[in-house]
């Protein structure tokens, strides 16, 4: 009986052991998941202060425009797309609407390893500045991303911005299990 009860509380604890993991597992992920929602929100909103408190002090972006290293130089290279496009905008008085650009972030696959994170997501931006006023695709890509956990907060330590409709493109991503079609 004894060693049956030993038993019974040693399986109850791997139980209650993987249970914690996977909630640790759980709401990492969901941390990290809406950090990029903010960010995408906050880019398009022109909240360029919540875009660069999402960034860790030594933050590495690779987009489009070349590389950015450290949060200052990436301060610098988003502000124009975060506060300047919407500045931009002539609105008339009397306005029921307005131009807009939304982001849109997908399929994220998360890999957590203790304080940092490895993320790739799908993203896509919509427009409604048109010449006819309908919305359509703007651009698409994928994120490949680091990110780092300081003081208990998730933060971006490398993002990697690849847009399909850009220079920036590839015949194929090995970040996203692609191989080369070229030797099929």
């Amino acid at each position: 009986m004894k060693k049956l009860l030993i038993a019974a509380l040693t399986i109850l604890s791997l139980v209650v052991a993987q249970d914690s993991v996977m909630a640790d597992y759980a709401n990492d992920r969901s941390e990290i998941e809406n950090i990029s929602n903010k960010y995408m929100i906050a880019m398009d909103a022109g909240d360029i202060e919540t875009v660069m408190s999402l960034w860790a002090e030594e933050g590495e972006m690779v987009w489009v425009f070349g590389e950015e290293h450290g949060k200052e130089a990436i301060r610098k290279a988003l502000a124009p797309f975060a506060t300047g496009l919407a500045a931009q905008e002539k609105i008339e008085e009397g306005a029921t609407w307005r131009p807009r650009t939304r982001h849109q972030i997908i399929n994220h696959v998360i890999d957590v390893d203790s304080d940092t994170a490895h993320t790739i997501a799908y993203w896509f931006a919509f427009t409604n500045k048109t010449p006819q006023g309908d919305v359509q695709l703007l651009y698409f890509g994928h994120y490949e991303v680091d990110m780092v956990r300081r003081d208990g907060r998730w933060l971006f330590k490398k993002r990697v911005i690849y847009n399909e409709s850009k220079q920036n493109r590839k015949l194929f991503y090995p970040g996203l299990g692609e191989t080369d079609p070229r030797k099929h």
